[in-house]
């Protein structure tokens, strides 16, 4: 085994969250980190244009390629879960979209961990210290941190309509999803800057990789942790068919996500004693809620085509129309090559009881049958909703000791009844909206899930024969109370019952905010190294 020595810290997992903790636990010249990430120094060209996620996603050079077990409420079918593979992580390959979720979301966590500094008013100043917003610094936003959030750099007429026509729906026309209140109707702001993505690791770690305190090793396959006792002491990992150990003098990090951390945890013995055993793992720590917990934002694809208005399919379906949009982008750094994922977002409530707004919208101009297949030859536009706090609960599970073998995933979509009837509630609102008359010159015509779905049964199959992951697993390292049978992490992120270790991704979310979840987890980092710099500074005095 070759040893590449002793730091100060080790971060597992150089994505979102560990890309900020190299950033700003290096800060300190005293300290020595490494940081490890299984995939590559990735700089191919499509992880820097927007568009290139077509071509990311599912592709092994940037995504672990995962596949979830077949889900029942998904009518049986098996979809692809992808999690990004390289220095940046899933911000290499994810929809770029900026939002920090609702006020109840943080107040949640305050409760279920009994930490007051989860809180909205306490979280906000990190949102802000990491954010350069391109509208400046101002109550709400920040200016001058690694975070670029920038408007985006295209419009579509059809996108337009739809906004009017959710504003005749009694949905409101707002500016700002990230005030802590998201109700309403607006375009995404993005992390973008000059219409090419902004990675974690172009944020965060390009600007201080010449730290001589900073080591970073690509290539590297996190294992297992070396554990003396109750106290783990550093970290097995794979550089090809080599294994290597590092040795952490203070403490190793675990920021390899919702699937690669509590996988790494189980490989250490630290978990579900029943998995332990049953795959002949000796049980260093008994922690049940390893694994457990595990929260996905299910979105629902209603496909309308239109008539006498553009979409992206006629121009991505024609030789004409890649040349201009190259062009476009080439010369001017806007147009279609530019666009996330979703360009217009809504926040929706799905009943009148509600406290807030439950639903959420990625509206985008263009169609297809399923991702990673050609866009449809027909004009048409996609409405996307989801339920922004489901109740159903999965599970993540190695299959063995082998870090090269993908875990299972079983999300479990739509297993709890509230779900069901929530998802069909949301196509309902969705068909409303389309109803309005801002999109009657347009003819909308439904091509999935289809009109014939009906009934709240009959919508419920619907959606899942429609409904697919939005890339935004969280919660297997739960953050909570020591009292809590399945949290796996206190307050302050550290694994319970181990020393020397600490879980900091999206992993630890007890409950999954309500939007998209890179610039959470970017938050969740920001205040977990601020904890660690805190208590090392405890230690010396």
């Amino acid at each position: 085994m070759k040893d590449l020595g002793e730091f100060d810290y080790i971060i597992a997992g150089a994505g979102a969250a560990g890309c900020v903790l190299a950033n700003r636990l290096s800060a300190d010249p005293d300290v020595s980190v490494l940081l490890l990430e299984a995939g590559n120094d990735e700089r191919w060209i499509w992880t820097k244009i927007p568009v290139g996620y077509l071509f990311c996603i599912n592709n092994p050079r940037t995504d672990w390629c995962y596949a979830t077990e077949p889900e029942p409420g998904l009518n049986g079918r098996s979809i692809i879960y992808a999690r990004g593979k390289g220095l940046g992580g899933s911000t290499l390959i994810n929809a770029m979209l900026y939002l920090r979720g609702q006020i109840r979301d943080y107040e949640e966590w305050a409760q279920l961990t009994g930490d007051a500094s989860w809180r909205w008013e306490q979280v906000l100043p990190l949102f802000k210290e990491v954010e350069d917003h391109w509208r400046g610094s101002s109550e709400a936003h920040g200016a001058g941190g690694e975070w670029r959030v920038e408007k985006q750099r295209l419009s579509w007429d059809v996108l337009d309509r739809f906004a009017e026509a959710a504003t005749q729906a009694g949905i409101p026309a707002i500016t700002d999803f990230n005030t802590g209140s998201n109700q309403g109707v607006s375009h995404f702001e993005v992390n973008q800057k000059m219409g090419v993505r902004w990675s974690s690791a172009r944020g965060f770690l390009d600007p201080v990789r010449s730290r001589p305190n900073l080591s970073i090793a690509t290539g590297a396959l996190s294992d297992r942790l070396i554990l003396n006792g109750r106290r783990v002491t550093g970290i097995e990992f794979l550089m090809g068919s080599e294994r290597h150990v590092a040795r952490a003098r203070i403490e190793t990090l675990l920021a390899a996500g919702s699937v690669g951390s509590p996988a790494i945890l189980q490989r250490s013995g630290i978990g579900d004693p029943d998995l332990l055993n049953e795959l002949g793992i000796p049980i260093a720590h008994a922690l049940p809620g390893v694994g457990k917990n595990l929260q996905d934002h299910l979105q629902l694809r209603s496909v309308y085509k239109v008539h006498g208005i553009k979409s992206l399919n006629q121009s991505a379906n024609s030789l004409w129309g890649k040349i201009v949009m190259g062009l476009e982008f080439a010369l001017f750094r806007r147009g279609p090559l530019t666009m996330a994922p979703s360009q217009l977002g809504l926040f929706a409530y799905s009943a009148t009881n509600e406290r807030t707004p439950d639903l959420e919208y990625h509206v985008q101009p263009l169609s297809l049958d399923r991702f990673g297949e050609p866009l449809h030859d027909f004009p048409a536009f996609t409405a996307s909703v989801c339920d922004l706090r489901p109740r159903s609960r999965g599970e993540i599970a190695i299959r063995d000791c082998d870090p090269r073998s993908d875990p299972r995933i079983a999300v479990n979509y739509l297993s709890h009844e509230a779900d069901r009837l929530k998802a069909a509630k949301a196509l309902r609102l969705t068909r409303k909206i389309v109803s309005q008359p801002a999109l009657a010159p347009y003819q909308p015509e439904e091509y999935l899930p289809g009109p014939e779905f009906n009934t709240d049964e009959e919508l419920a199959f619907a959606a899942g024969n429609v409904g697919t992951t939005i890339f935004h697993p969280v919660g297997t390292c739960k953050m909570g109370k020591a009292q809590d049978d399945h949290a796996v992490v206190d307050s302050r992120l550290r694994v319970i019952g181990i020393g020397g270790l600490r879980v900091i991704d999206a992993s630890i979310m007890p409950t999954i905010t309500s939007g998209n979840t890179s610039s959470p987890t970017v938050m969740i980092a920001t205040k977990g190294a601020a904890m660690i710099r805190a208590d090392r500074q405890s230690m010396r005095h």
